[in-house]
């Protein structure tokens, strides 16, 4: 199969069959295999139903549905396992990306041999003091601490190719930094693509100020992650020693004080040196013994359930 169009969603009934057609007209001239694969994240309109009623029209297209919402990076990545297409598109549901746009960005991925070619919507239709101006910091913030060159990180319309999408872990509400977990996984040819941006039709956006305050949160996270994720004992095991060093630096000194230059000077205790180098060797301590646990956890890690799926229209299909 060419090509796979992930499209996750929560509360979209009404745009999914317009977007439905789109991407069914433009895919009527081109001469590519193809699946449309949506995931609904615990909606709680009809998106459901309409999501079943076009896989019942339509064989190359299929829905996987969350029993709640369980956050896009989720729904991503269920996507992600269940992608067939050698290249894999994701784009939003709300007709704000333009299904016009992936036969060009299919073309470019597979002619400059890309691992990742990401939309920029140049352009925007959105409220300049809530969503443009957070963007532009945020995006400013994300390529300066990763070193990848985008101009929209958070833009949905993407296309990967398929050995990125199964080589990588997308959790929590990373789905923001794909690029830059890629990238730490050793897919480097990324590039970006003017898109067109269009105005929501339907509905109303589903996400606020706060995740431009999490996603800086979850650059931090990242950062750490990549540097000391799979060697915590690096991290706090340089902290412990500095604070171990700091601590027995004073500790030396009060001794030495009290011994051999101020023999009858006030008790150790009752020197506020005396509860520095406490301080800062219990610190330290707890810095070692936090590397320890990192260290056990990294080696112990596996697998864990991220969500819940309770109906996949394959196996309507297979039955």
């Amino acid at each position: 199969m060419d090509l796979t169009i992930i499209i996750p969603l929560l509360n979209e009934a009404e745009s999914l069959p317009e977007l439905h057609r789109w991407i069914e007209k433009v895919f009527t001239t081109e001469n590519l295999s193809y699946e449309i694969l949506f995931i609904d994240d615990g909606s709680t309109d009809d998106s459901w139903q309409v999501i079943s009623d076009l896989c019942q029209t339509s064989a190359a297209t299929k829905g996987i549905r969350f029993s709640r919402n369980f956050g896009k990076s989720q729904a991503l990545h269920a996507g992600f396992a269940a992608a067939k297409g050698e290249v894999v598109f994701t784009m939003d549901a709300d007709l704000q990306d333009s299904p016009d746009e992936l036969p060009a960005m299919y073309n470019r991925l597979k002619e400059e041999n890309l691992d990742i070619l990401s939309g920029w919507k140049k352009k925007r239709y959105d409220s300049i003091l809530f969503k443009n101006i957070p963007s532009k910091l945020f995006n400013w913030a994300a390529r300066r601490s990763s070193g990848i060159y985008l101009h929209d990180f958070n833009c949905g319309l993407k296309a990967y190719r398929k050995e990125v999408v199964k080589n990588i872990e997308v959790y929590g509400e990373m789905h923001r930094y794909i690029p830059v977990i890629a990238a730490h996984e050793g897919f480097t040819a990324i590039k970006e693509q003017v898109v067109q941006h269009q105005a929501r039709k339907y509905g109303e956006t589903k996400f606020g100020l706060s995740r431009f305050i999490n996603g800086f949160l979850d650059l931090i996270t990242l950062s750490f992650l990549h540097k000391f994720g799979k060697r915590p004992m690096h991290f706090f095991g340089l902290w412990g020693t500095i604070m171990f060093l700091i601590g027995f630096v004073f500790s030396g000194y009060l001794g030495i004080d009290k011994l051999y230059l101020n023999t009858d000077g006030r008790l150790i205790a009752e020197r506020p040196a005396f509860y520095i180098a406490l301080t800062t060797m219990i610190l330290g301590s707890q810095f070692f013994v936090a590397g320890f646990l990192g260290e056990i956890l990294v080696g112990q890690q596996a697998n864990t359930k991220r969500y819940t799926i309770v109906e996949h229209t394959e196996e309507k299909h297979d039955n």
